[in-house]
């Protein structure tokens, strides 16, 4: 019996791939940069859109409405309370969706586990991206030919769970040849984003040198290349660093120490910089003011900007979004009692209280909206008498329109 632990045991551990430092200097001699995924997050561009995709997304409400003969109305369930307060024990509404978002362009797909329990919806949990395999059931084997199951790898307990399509939530990039897999960005825009990382190391090195570039150091004497290492260690601690900055440099006698007088201005290091953020974020779908570049705008168009990125960027995210939540959230009696969730594209676009006033009272007084409506979307008590629809009292319809001057079938002069 103790065998068989073991055995069960040597199979039940951990095994993670990754290079070892030795490794990884072999590879940089032979110049192939390594994949670390940590170093791409770290790429300010692409963190910057990461973040911006995924608390867009994590501050929309998600509603529940249905269509009725009277027109759309908010409506309640078991599984709206559950998204709307807490989708599992352990994370808020806001965090959730926001976490789902930035796996989804990480990784290019985001998987939610929905953990039922009979026909009510228990919680919401979501599975590493990186863990996930895809398989399609194309003959039939488990009973529903075609059928699409997910196979998840948990890297805590080394299990492997099989979840049928119904019970997975798949958001994906619209990056995808074949409309089930998405592909993410960073696999599409590596050479952009190694590019983009290259430029911070730079940068991180020129810091690190007390912004001093490289210099040739000319001498007489012969020396062997361990002196060669040792004197130019020593060098470097009089050069290199911050703190070093402006201080007087010894040089032994005989000896002459010429730099290298080269300019980022000449290379044009910051214009292909900012070149690269801009492409990396146009893959994004993300708009130069989220990286605070307003060449080509300033901060008084900004709103008009914001509603760009509403309806080129997150309109076609919101509705896989919505598309992929209503059909595995609610019942088929349900979708056929006109039943769906939409997220409140409003909270993007609320405007200043003058225009927020203007825009209540154009409603109000027009019949658009009752005064109690009006009041809801200020976060305010309905008052009685507040549900009736009013307007101008000289309105008339347009098919009425000329008949004030008739008296009598003629018209008055």
């Amino acid at each position: 019996m103790k065998l068989i632990d073991k055995f069960k045991n040597k199979f039940n551990k951990q095994y993670k791939n990754e290079l070892s430092e030795q490794e990884l200097e072999i590879m940089r001699m032979l110049g192939i940069s390594p994949d670390i995924s940590g170093d791409i997050k770290g790429e300010i561009t692409y963190f910057t859109c990461l973040r911006v995709l995924s608390e867009t997304l994590g501050k929309l409400p998600l509603k529940l409405y249905q269509e009725t003969e009277n027109g759309t109305v908010k409506a309640k369930n078991n599984t709206y309370n559950i998204i709307k307060l807490r989708p599992n024990p352990y994370i808020n509404p806001t965090m959730f969706w926001s976490t789902v978002e930035r796996n989804r362009n990480h990784f290019g797909n985001a998987y939610v586990y929905c953990n039922w329990m009979g026909t009510q919806l228990k919680d919401l949990w979501i599975l590493q991206s990186d863990h996930v395999r895809i398989m399609i059931d194309n003959k039939g084997y488990f009973g529903n030919k075609d059928a699409i199951y997910y196979i998840y790898n948990d890297p805590k307990t080394c299990k492997e769970y099989i979840f049928h399509q119904d019970n997975i939530l798949h958001f994906k990039t619209s990056h995808t040849f074949n409309g089930i897999v998405g592909i993410a960005v960073q696999d599409i825009l590596r050479n952009s984003i190694d590019g983009g990382l290259e430029s911070q190391n730079f940068m991180n090195n020129l810091y690190k040198t007390g912004l001093t570039g490289k210099a040739i150091l000319q001498f007489s004497d012969e020396m062997s290349q361990a002196q060669i290492q040792k004197f130019l260690s020593k060098l470097n601690e009089y050069a290199s660093g911050a703190n070093n900055a402006g201080k007087v440099m010894p040089i032994p006698y005989g000896m002459k120490l010429t730099p290298l007088d080269i300019k980022l201005t000449d290379s044009q290091f910051f214009e292909l910089k900012k070149y690269n953020a801009l492409q990396i974020a146009s893959a994004f779908g993300i708009q130069p003011n989220f990286l605070n570049n307003y060449d080509k705008s300033s901060y008084s168009n900004s709103e008009s900007q914001q509603l760009s990125f509403l309806i080129n960027t997150m309109q076609f995210i919101l509705k896989q979004y919505e598309e992929e939540i209503t059909y595995k959230l609610l019942s088929r009696e349900q979708i056929n009692q006109g039943y769906y969730f939409k997220f409140n594209e409003g909270a993007l676009l609320r405007a200043d209280s003058q225009t927020q006033k203007d825009t209540l009272c154009g409603y109000v007084n027009n019949g658009i909206y009752t005064p109690n409506e009006a009041r809801l979307l200020l976060n305010m008590p309905t008052k009685e008498g507040g549900d009736i629809l009013m307007c101008n009292g000289n309105y008339i319809p347009i098919t009425e329109v000329g008949n004030q001057y008739e008296k009598g079938g003629v018209i008055n002069e």
